[in-house]
């Protein structure tokens, strides 16, 4: 679990919830480009991934107030998983491709504090639970037309298992963003260890090319490694800082 440090200020705080993970094995050397001033890629058992990911931000603040019409909302993203050496600290975080909001504000507010690549898109979502099932559906729209990430799980949630994979996607408590050649804005998030529910079934339909570059087009015709789709939590972005 993932505490929040005393004496430091949180940004952001809310829920994420029902976190709707694809995850596709790459080679490091298509993410090189992207990397970070002083960040290195992370990999598991020899492998490196990029994720497609779709989640609820629910009860959103952002230092402490709650604006109107921005409390909840969809994000969908792409991303891959660095880590920084601190010190001697190994922290292990994410960079984003980019990330992809209903709201023009948050992508003006994300974009301007944290260097972030965020885009404002038309979303959408459906869940839907039955005694066995649960449904989960994110949508999104791009020049070409709707995109979508869904999966079919049982409900009956479970711990992630130490070492795993689902603990390596999901375990990484920072956000690193490149400011410059010899500057990287880093965050802290915060939030307890999450759950997942097993994954039946998925589909997904995404322009890889249109939304992420040519760089990513390939993951269109590529099946991904795993599919998660975790609970999640209460979460606090933390105010962040710069490394140079």
């Amino acid at each position: 679990m993932q505490e929040k440090p005393s004496g430091k200020t949180t940004f952001l705080d809310a829920q994420w919830r029902k976190l709707l993970m694809a995850n596709y094995e790459v080679s490091p050397e298509i993410l090189q480009k992207y990397l970070p001033y002083k960040t290195e890629l992370d990999i598991w058992n020899n492998r490196c991934y990029v994720s497609l990911v779709g989640f609820l931000f629910v009860e959103t603040k952002v230092l402490g107030i709650k604006f109107p019409f921005h409390v909840n909302f969809e994000e969908v993203n792409l991303r891959f998983y660095v880590r920084y050496n601190d010190n001697g600290n190994w922290k292990r975080g994410v960079v984003f491709i980019k990330e992809i909001v209903p709201k023009m504000m948050i992508t003006l507010v994300a974009n301007t504090v944290y260097n972030e690549n965020y885009a404002t898109h038309a979303c959408k979502h459906e869940i839907t639970e039955s005694d066995s099932q649960l449904f989960v559906k994110y949508s999104w729209k791009s020049k070409s037309g709707w995109n979508h990430l869904q999966a079919t799980a049982s409900n009956q949630s479970h711990a992630i298992l130490p070492d795993s994979e689902e603990e390596f996607i999901t375990e990484h408590y920072w956000g690193y963003a490149r400011y410059s050649d010899k500057k990287t804005n880093e965050y802290e998030v915060t939030h307890p260890r999450w759950n997942v529910y097993p994954v039946t079934d998925y589909e997904i339909q995404c322009n890889f090319s249109e939304l992420y570059g040519d760089d990513f087009a390939f993951l269109k015709n590529t099946i991904p490694a795993s599919v998660l789709l975790a609970e999640g939590s209460e979460i606090a972005v933390l105010k962040g800082k710069t490394i140079n």
